[in-house]
């Protein structure tokens, strides 16, 4: 099965989760990668030193959409310690935004199926620069809030959804010109990995070693253990992080242990600059993840990762 990535990688460590399980899935073929909420090709650099360290240094990789360049709703991002994350000093890949609009093209015209795990300026791009593409493409975005997330879980609201409310205009404009399927971020609310998947990834290849020390280094700079692990009833104790991108890759790859998938007619309403999606009548069909199994996921992330 052949993948296209457009990632917001070093920022969240579940990106970089996200792209290593699509490498080590045995049935994909990942043949491209762009990055968006760009900054002059840093993420850019993350991802090439990922898939070079894995042994793809034949996937390309180009740089999209700088965030200052597109009213988003940040101009600018932090970043955590390049040094203590990455291990060494990575180069940024900067690019004209055409180069990475033609490897987006490239991967749909070979029959791609599109992953997007960030914000969505680049599908916009995309479109507008060769209307009508995104019709009929197959695709899954991470974002969402349709229903809300259940108790036991972090009761996140609608405007707390980065990949969609980042840029607003973008996120419209794929809902309207394509028929993605969603993967919410309510549902990857019920996602997890957690300190005991830690020694399994240092055991093994250069790879899994740079994942298994970013979520360490993850874990102390963010503090979600004691900020979800213990406050959240239905999240373990150890917990790291959420794998809200790992789940949508794995859907958009075939995974459907433990899911559940409706098709809902969705209105797409923009209200005090944040965008939103409700069920309605004449709403527009969409394929939307509407429940996970964390615990199975969890499994099965770690089995491929270091399988």
């Amino acid at each position: 099965m052949k993948i296209h990535l457009d990632t917001d990688i070093g920022g969240d460590v579940d990106d970089i989760c996200a792209l290593v399980y699509l490498l080590r899935h045995p049935d994909v073929e990942v043949i491209g990668v762009t990055t968006s909420a760009e900054e002059d090709g840093r993420r850019a650099g993350y991802a090439r030193h990922v898939l070079d360290l894995a042994g793809y240094s034949n996937i390309p990789v180009k740089a999209g959409a700088n965030i200052a360049d597109h009213n988003c709703r940040y101009d600018k991002l932090s970043y955590q310690d390049n040094m203590t994350n990455w291990g060494q000093l990575i180069p940024p890949i900067p690019n004209p935004i055409d180069e990475a609009l033609d490897l987006l093209q490239t991967s749909i015209e070979q029959g791609a199926t599109v992953i997007v795990i960030g914000p969505y300026t680049n599908l916009r791009l995309l479109d507008q620069r060769n209307s009508g593409m995104l019709e009929s493409v197959d695709m899954t975005v991470m974002g969402g809030h349709v229903y809300d997330i259940p108790a036991g879980f972090p009761q996140w609201g609608n405007n707390d959804d980065w990949n969609i409310q980042l840029d607003v205009a973008s996120s419209s404009y794929l809902f309207e010109h394509a028929s993605p399927m969603m993967t919410p971020l309510t549902v990857t609310a019920q996602t997890y990995l957690t300190r005991s998947q830690l020694p399994r990834l240092a055991g093994g290849d250069a790879l899994a070693k740079l994942l298994a020390e970013q979520l360490d280094y993850f874990a102390e700079y963010e503090g979600y253990e004691a900020m979800y692990g213990v406050t959240c009833e239905k999240l373990p104790d150890d917990f790291i992080n959420f794998q809200h991108d790992p789940l949508a890759c794995a859907i958009a790859v075939g995974y459907r242990d433990g899911i559940t998938i409706e098709t809902l007619p969705l209105k797409f309403t923009l209200e005090d600059t944040y965008l939103h999606e409700r069920i309605h009548d004449k709403g527009k069909p969409i394929q939307v993840v509407t429940s996970v199994d964390g615990e199975k996921f969890a499994k099965h992330w770690l089995d491929i990762v270091c399988g």
